[in-house]
C-alpha cells in the first residue's frame, strides 16, 4: 500500500468550553433572596463550582461532615475512590455559613452537605439544570454544564498564575496530560487579547485604519 506511510494531518483536539469572567462574575454576583432555601443552595452551587473544580458527582456526594468552615477546606471522594483536599476562600465561606444556616432551619440537619427541600440528596438531572440556566441567564449556550465551570475553574487559575501540577491536583487528575488541555485555553485568550490590543495586528488586520 503505497498510502501506508504517508502522515495523516493532525485533527487538532477541540477546546473545552469554559465561561468568560464578566459571565461568571454578573452570575455570582447577581440578587439572591438569602431566605430562600432552593435560592441559596443554588448560587452555593454555583459559586462551590467555579471556586473549587470539583465534578457534578463531587458536589452530590460531599458529606456535610466534609466541609470544614474553620480550615476552609472539603475533602471529595473522587473517581477511583480516591479522596483529595481542595482548599475555598472567603467568599465560598459566607455562602456555606448562609446555606448550612437557611437549611438547618427549614430541612434540618442532613449527613448529605447538597439536599433538596425535602432533605434528600441532589440528583445529576436537577444539578445540571440549576447550571445550565443560570449560566443561559448571562448569555451561556445551550452546551453549557456543571462540567463547564471546572473548565473556567482551571483556566482561571491559570490565568491568575496557579503552577500546572497544583491545577492537576486540585482537579483531582491521574496525570498532567488531562490538565494541560487548559493551558491552551489561556494561550488562545492570549493570542485574541494580542490581535485586538496589539497596533500592528490590528492594522494587518484591517481593523483599523494607519
Amino acid at each position: 500500500n503505497p498510502a501506508a506511510e504517508v502522515e495523516l494531518a493532525k485533527v487538532p483536539k477541540r477546546l473545552p468550553n469554559y465561561v468568560r469572567r464578566e459571565s461568571i462574575d454578573a452570575l455570582i454576583d447577581g440578587e439572591v433572596d438569602c431566605d430562600d432555601f432552593e435560592q441559596v443552595r443554588n448560587r452555593l452551587m454555583l459559586v462551590m463550582f467555579y471556586e473549587t473544580g470539583i465534578r457534578r458527582a463531587e458536589l452530590i456526594g460531599l458529606a456535610d461532615a466534609n466541609v470544614d468552615l474553620d480550615a476552609k477546606e472539603i475533602k471529595v471522594h473522587g473517581k477511583r475512590n480516591k479522596d483529595r483536599i481542595v482548599p475555598f476562600g472567603e467568599e465560598l465561606a459566607d455562602w456555606i455559613s448562609r446555606y448550612r444556616e437557611v437549611r438547618n432551619r427549614e430541612v434540618g440537619r442532613t449527613e448529605s452537605f447538597f439536599v433538596k427541600a425535602d432533605g434528600k440528596p441532589l440528583y445529576p438531572t436537577l444539578v445540571y439544570r440549576v447550571v445550565h440556566d443560570s449560566l443561559l441567564s448571562v448569555g451561556g449556550t445551550d452546551k453549557y454544564s456543571p462540567h463547564v465551570l471546572r473548565h473556567t475553574f482551571a483556566s482561571a487559575m491559570l490565568n491568575g498564575g496557579a503552577e500546572l501540577n497544583s491545577v492537576k491536583e486540585l482537579l483531582g487528575h491521574e496525570s498532567l496530560a488531562a490538565t494541560q488541555v487548559y493551558t491552551h485555553i489561556t494561550f488562545s485568550e492570549l493570542k485574541d487579547n494580542y490581535q485586538l490590543a496589539h497596533p500592528r495586528a490590528l492594522k494587518k488586520g484591517g481593523q483599523h485604519g494607519s
